[in-house]
């Protein structure tokens, strides 16, 4: 049996816009081995409407993985257990992706290196800022090009806490993404560029103080924000209860602020989330250092 167990991930940090992403301490777990013949999806744990067919995107992507090496995949069992939120901006697409790769790797015997797993799971996904911190753990920085992905990855000070603010509504990657226009000004470009810079330096270095300015954004947060309700003001909010920084998380809709007073900062923000028309559950969380782990028959491959 073989065991995979994936973090959650925000993307899009700040202004790091399918660049810069980081790992959490939240995880989907999935379970495969191999059967005589066909599929089976068990689905242990998550939405029922995770497909249990040749859709599964955790199955698409071992089918990928074995188109890769040539191989035909096996008839296999795979049991998921999701505590990943889907379509709310936290990774759970590239958490599947990862997963596959993982089951495929390890149930073909390929031993694929996890740099190799990264250039692969990157092109998947087509962009690297969810599959790379989920592989590895961390805050990733990240670049790619049709044949290529560089990336460095930069361990999150552990007295950072993420405050992950997570809606009862569901926000599609498809319509977040037709909501962003096609050019945006030179000024616009320059104001992203300073401030990714900075963020990056900011994490590398620990320098909080920075934060509140490093991840500002206006390449997507100001064309998403009509559709997340009361999202200009929750982020303000989350400014006057302590917060370091605050972003929108993925494609959204779950917003998350970087702070230091954990108890007071949720007490503060449940308190105010009570006077919203939506439901909003605040979850104190920090990064996940290491990424994805491997068992096989219980033992902890990497």
């Amino acid at each position: 049996m073989i065991k995979v167990k994936v973090p959650a991930t925000t993307a899009n940090m700040g202004p790091g816009f399918d660049s810069i992403g980081m790992a959490l301490q939240m995880y989907n777990i999935a379970y495969a081995e191999e059967i005589e013949e066909g599929l089976e999806i068990i689905i242990q744990e998550g939405s029922p409407d995770i497909p249990t067919d040749e859709t599964n995107l955790i199955y698409r992507s071992i089918c990928h993985f074995y188109k890769e090496i040539g191989k035909p995949v096996p008839g296999m069992r795979i049991i998921q257990q999701d505590h990943i939120p889907h379509t709310r901006g936290l990774g759970s697409s590239a958490a599947c992706i990862v997963a596959g790769l993982h089951i495929a790797n390890a149930m073909s015997h390929s031993f694929f290196s996890k740099e190799e797993l990264v250039q692969m799971a990157a092109q998947l996904e087509g962009h690297p800022d969810n599959t790379t911190p989920a592989l590895l753990g961390g805050m990733t920085i990240g670049a790619m090009n049709e044949e290529d992905m560089k990336y460095v990855k930069v361990k999150v000070a552990e007295n950072l806490h993420f405050a992950v603010m997570i809606p009862d509504f569901t926000l599609s990657t498809e319509k977040a993404r037709a909501a962003l226009p096609t050019h945006i000004p030179l000024k616009d470009g320059v104001f992203n560029a300073s401030r990714a810079a900075l963020l990056a330096a900011s994490m590398i270095t620990g320098d909080v103080e920075n934060l509140s300015m490093a991840m500002e954004d206006r390449f997507h947060e100001p064309y998403r924000e009509s559709l997340i309700p009361n999202m200009r003001e929750i982020l303000e909010h989350a400014k006057t209860c302590g917060a370091k920084g605050t972003f929108l998380s993925g494609a959204g809709p779950t917003l998350i602020a970087v702070v230091r007073n954990v108890v007071s900062f949720r007490k503060e923000m449940v308190e105010f989330f009570g006077g919203l028309e939506q439901d909003w559950q605040v979850q104190m969380l920090q990064a996940d250092q290491g990424g994805a782990k491997v068992w096989i028959d219980e033992e902890l491959k990497y």
